[in-house]
């Protein structure tokens, strides 16, 4: 299986420096960063760790969720799938990612709204990046559209 890589150049200290993330692999851009704006309610325009998380996230868990769509009889006609990643204090000193709200709506043929929230909790616990923040709670909610 291939590796993928980003890599982030960063100047100054935490409140007054600044970087970029790059997505290297892939060659699709380069993103400012900023402690104070992912800190900040609005974002500031530049984006942040959680938001590359929730992408990373909800682009898995719609992979994971059609495959098991798949396995269970049905048809995925289209997923909108979002992740609301909260960052929070960490109790034990500086922040953690507190949770993960991973929110999908469904066209499906062949399954009912069971069947898909059942499918939907299967495909949370098998993709691989619920799997590689198993110290995050993840919370899911899963309806047909």
């Amino acid at each position: 299986m291939p590796t993928r890589t980003a890599q982030t150049s960063w100047t100054g200290g935490l409140q007054d420096g600044s970087g970029k993330v790059e997505l290297t692999s892939s060659g699709l851009g380069s993103f400012e960063v900023s402690f104070p704006k992912r800190a900040s309610d609005d974002g500031g325009g530049v984006t942040n760790p959680e938001e590359l998380i929730g992408a990373a996230h909800s682009a898995c868990f719609a992979m994971s969720l059609s495959s098991q769509i798949a396995k269970e009889g049905g048809t995925p006609r289209s997923l909108e799938v979002k992740a609301d990643v909260t960052l929070g204090p960490d109790p034990a000193g500086g922040f953690r990612i507190t949770t993960i709200l991973l929110t999908v709506r469904g066209e499906v043929d062949g399954l009912d709204e069971e069947g898909f929230v059942r499918a939907a909790q299967t495909a949370k616990a098998g993709c691989p990046v619920s799997k590689a923040l198993t110290g995050t709670t993840i919370e899911l909610d899963a309806a047909l559209a």
